[in-house]
């Protein structure tokens, strides 16, 4: 089954699904209120160099400063000796031979670009290494240099594409050929190329006519920028159920893809395009915590602000052998689902995984291996370190923008995010040690208890004797008050 582009939009949110293999593997989201800034170029102002960071924060006009590490600011003088060759997003990295204080000073003006999207409580993550992505092409104005995707792997095929791009290329200015280009002809290369260096010289002279903080150039929307960037032969068909959307999509084709062979079909069933696509169902199981395999056993995803742990359990999958033989064959189930989870809630940053603890180092290096090979198709960057003998795997997996789940969900506001209350009979004995400590101090003979109703039903069965003998010990009458708007943990203690 081949691999098809679902989009759904509305006036209020796009949202754009790839199916693989008749399963959904990734899910983009934007919001008309909130528009993704990834890709986007701003011209900003240095508000603050933190020398012990080496690192500075830029306003560019959004809610909080931007974070600007020193890797990634560009200095002309410098020479960069060390670069990363791959797909658009895997900028070259730089060595400075200079400090931060050196580069930036508070109030000078420099032009950046968003990698990073605000996350959680962090400002976004921007550089000044400044990257136009087309479709064949990455251009990077601020680099001399080549790279290949290396997702290339044949050896002719590169020093082909790479002898085009140094042929064709402006001097000073440096391109990453991506995956798409393996085997286009130079044809494609250069109109591309054209089309990435007057985008460039556009956005040069705006520079240097706009003061700063501002937004100096937009990057395409969620459906162009998919289009761009996901569209290749492996995607079949494109199913859209909007028809301005429909037409964009087409025009964006014509104009920038010409050569490119697809399906497109405007979907106008009154059933909702996810809902007849199955795929409301899988976006909802990808927001909970448990995800059980096929097997029976089932693995907990544990979202924090540092890391991702992922735990997994053989649940109630028993085996047929033994117990070695039935480790190894949950933990190898899991290895496909995780990697699954992995793209399709979009978790980066430090992922831990716990697997369960497996004697043989042959059955370890089997999972291991699974493991890599199943992250292959992961276009997003990721590292992956030996399982230890406690069965922890740590990884690392490139975050540019917030998690599915951080993005459609909230903390909620009962728990503040814990993910748990205190227990009712907590709460009651709590009760106990602060009424001792306000008795002393009331001169009333009568005490107002206001609780929530299922710690009054506790206090009025379970937990009547402690009151009892608060009543006795301070000679005072306690009333206890249940109130459906309280949380289960708030109390009020009054005199009445």
């Amino acid at each position: 089954m081949g691999n098809e582009l679902v989009i759904n939009t509305t006036s209020h949110e796009t949202r754009i699904a790839l199916i693989e293999n008749g399963t959904i593997a990734e899910l983009y989201v934007e919001r008309s209120r909130v528009k993704g800034i990834i890709g986007n170029i701003y011209k900003g102002r240095v508000v603050r160099v933190l020398p012990g960071m080496q690192a500075a924060f830029v306003d560019i006009g959004l809610e909080k400063a931007a974070f600007l590490y020193v890797a990634d600011v560009f200095d002309a003088m410098d020479e960069y000796d060390s670069y990363i060759e791959g797909e658009q997003g895997d900028e070259p990295m730089p060595h400075p031979l200079h400090p931060i204080e050196e580069l930036l000073q508070e109030g000078q003006e420099l032009l950046v670009q968003i990698s990073k999207e605000p996350i959680g409580t962090k400002g976004a993550r921007i550089t000044a290494h400044i990257s136009l992505p087309g479709r064949h092409l990455v251009y990077m104005p601020t680099v001399d240099h080549v790279g290949i995707s290396r997702r290339i792997e044949d050896e002719a095929e590169r020093e082909r594409l790479k002898e085009i791009v140094d042929r064709i290329k402006p001097v000073g200015g440096g391109f990453i050929v991506r995956t798409v280009s393996d085997g286009k002809s130079e044809e494609d290369l250069v109109a591309d190329l054209h089309y990435l260096t007057k985008l460039w010289d556009e956005i040069a002279k705006k520079k240097d006519k706009a003061g700063a903080p501002t937004l100096i150039h937009s990057d395409l929307d969620v459906t162009q920028k998919v289009v761009r960037d996901i569209l290749t032969e492996s995607v079949e068909r494109i199913v859209v159920d909007s028809k301005p959307e429909y037409d964009k999509i087409v025009q964006f084709i014509s104009t920038f893809m010409p050569k490119m062979k697809y399906s497109i079909e405007l979907y106008d069933e009154e059933e909702p395009i996810f809902d007849h696509f199955g795929l409301e169902v899988e976006i909802s199981r990808a927001l909970g915590r448990k995800v059980w395999l096929k097997s029976g056993g089932y693995i907990i995803i544990e979202q924090t602000e540092a890391l991702t742990a992922i735990d997994v359990n053989t649940g109630r999958y028993v085996g047929k052998h033994n117990l070695e033989d039935t480790i190894l064959k949950t933990n190898l189930e899991a290895v496909k689902e995780i990697a699954y989870q992995l793209r399709l809630r979009n978790l980066g940053g430090i992922i831990i995984i716990d697997f369960i603890d497996m004697e043989k180092e042959v059955n370890r290096e089997k999972v291991y291996g699974a493991l890599e090979e199943a992250l292959k198709s992961d276009k997003s960057k990721t590292n992956i370190l030996k399982i230890s003998e406690l069965g922890l795997v740590e990884m690392t997996r490139k975050r540019v923008r917030e998690s599915l789940g951080r993005m459609m969900c909230e903390p909620c506001p009962y728990c503040e995010g814990r993910g748990y209350v205190k227990s009712k009979i907590s709460v009651c004995h709590e009760i106990f040690r602060e009424l001792r400590r306000e008795m002393l101090d009331i001169r009333g003979t009568k005490v107002m208890l206001t609780v929530h109703p299922q710690v009054a039903d506790l206090l009025y069965d379970e937990e009547r004797r402690g009151l009892e003998e608060l009543e006795k010990n301070f000679k005072k009458r306690i009333t206890v008050r249940a109130k459906p708007g309280f949380h289960q943990e708030q109390f009020e203690v009054a005199v009445s």
